[in-house]
């Protein structure tokens, strides 16, 4: 029988795992845009710090982690308090078994019950359909869990001695209303979806 997955609130001592599975991107791709990979030190101050108001997320299978998703300001202003924006990466070798949409709705559900709204990734995009470093599944991936296209910026990050564009998408979990409810804070959410990610 196949061990169950578990999605679970990250601990400190997810940090290394943490660490190790985002290297990779890091170095061998351009998925995402950062050039110098994090220590365990570093991804554990990132961890803490998006704890403070949103949750964040791994997959955890017979002790192994297996990935990590999690929400973060779309901008740094009050105006834009119900609009987060989205990350997740897996490991390498755990792709495409169905772990990044439980993670992402499993996100989605903790992000509405907050009153958050809308919900914006950031995407690499490649130039060309041979890129080695870049291929179009991010796009595909949010795609298939009710993502729209909605903005394309051309030449935004420069890596590998390649120029590659950026996309953003959208996904609006709630009608919007005036005045809007104001956010409930990762840390002050009572709900039973946030008990049932919670230390098991």
């Amino acid at each position: 029988m196949t061990t169950p997955l578990t999605i679970r609130i990250t601990r400190p001592q997810d940090a290394r795992a943490l660490a190790a599975i985002y290297r990779p991107y890091v170095e061998q791709t351009a998925i995402s845009f950062e050039c110098e990979a994090p220590t365990a030190t570093a991804m554990l101050r990132r961890m803490e710090n998006v704890l403070t108001r949103y949750p964040y997320l791994v997959a955890e299978r017979g002790g192994d982690l297996l990935g990590y998703a999690y929400a973060h300001p779309f901008i740094g202003r009050a105006a834009y308090d119900w609009s987060a924006e989205m990350t997740i990466y897996l490991r390498m070798d755990a792709r495409r078994a169905g772990i990044g949409g439980q993670l992402y709705r499993t996100l989605e559900d903790l992000l509405r019950d907050m009153g958050v709204l809308n919900l914006n990734a950031c995407i690499g995009y490649p130039q060309t359909d041979d890129d080695p470093y870049l291929t179009t599944n991010s796009v595909d991936f949010h795609k298939h869990l009710g993502y729209e296209w909605v903005g394309r910026f051309h030449d935004s990050g420069s890596k590998f001695g390649r120029w590659y564009d950026m996309v953003w998408m959208e996904k609006l979990l709630a009608p919007h209303q005036t005045p809007p409810t104001p956010i409930c804070p990762f840390p002050d959410l009572h709900s039973p979806k946030k008990d049932a990610v919670m230390e098991e």
